[in-house]
């Protein structure tokens, strides 16, 4: 049986990617918003509400989880751009998505939400210079110093996963 939460693979990044490598990343993030929409396109607040596997979110939280995750990582762009070697703040996306508007609010604000971010990012992305994309930053959590081609790589994997545990569910219970 294939591992439910990770329906498309944990996360691998290269150590380096080429210039047509990062471009493809950048339209991967760049598709995401549309890609979420559609594929929560016509669900019910029942089905909004099934947990994507035993013991995982629903897929409500799935939802407003994806523009929390890419607003900090917008932010964490941001700050590599324009401090030296910063450390970003973590946050515990696991209690993020206990609150309550997380569990209970409508889908249609983090959707629009969603595509605001990436309206924003995908700019910046694609106005990097060869120099900004070796630009680092500290991740705490990790104890490690990542590049901006790491970021790029983790969000272009970020925004399909999770809608992998959307459509995987989806096809699982037969919804069309």
């Amino acid at each position: 049986m294939p591992d439910l939460r990770y329906p498309i693979g944990k996360f691998v990044a290269e150590p380096t990617i080429t210039e047509a490598q990062r471009a493809a990343c950048i339209d991967t993030i760049a598709a995401t918003p549309g890609r979420i929409r559609a594929a929560v396109q016509g669900l019910t607040d029942a089905q909004l509400d099934t947990p994507y596997r035993d013991g995982g979110w629903t897929v409500r939280q799935v939802v407003h989880h994806v523009p929390d995750s890419h607003l900090n990582a917008y932010t964490r762009l941001r700050l590599t751009l324009t401090e030296d070697r910063p450390t970003i703040k973590p946050y515990d996306e696991a209690k993020w998505a206990e609150l309550v508007d997380a569990r209970t609010a409508p889908i249609a604000p983090s959707l629009q939400l969603l595509e605001a971010i990436h309206a924003r990012w995908d700019s910046l992305w694609r106005a990097l210079t060869p120099d900004d994309w070796s630009r680092t930053f500290v991740h705490p959590e990790h104890n490690k110093t990542f590049d901006l081609s790491w970021l790029v790589q983790m969000y272009a994997w970020h925004g399909p996963h999770h809608e992998a545990h959307i459509t995987s569910l989806r096809q699982r219970m037969g919804w069309r």
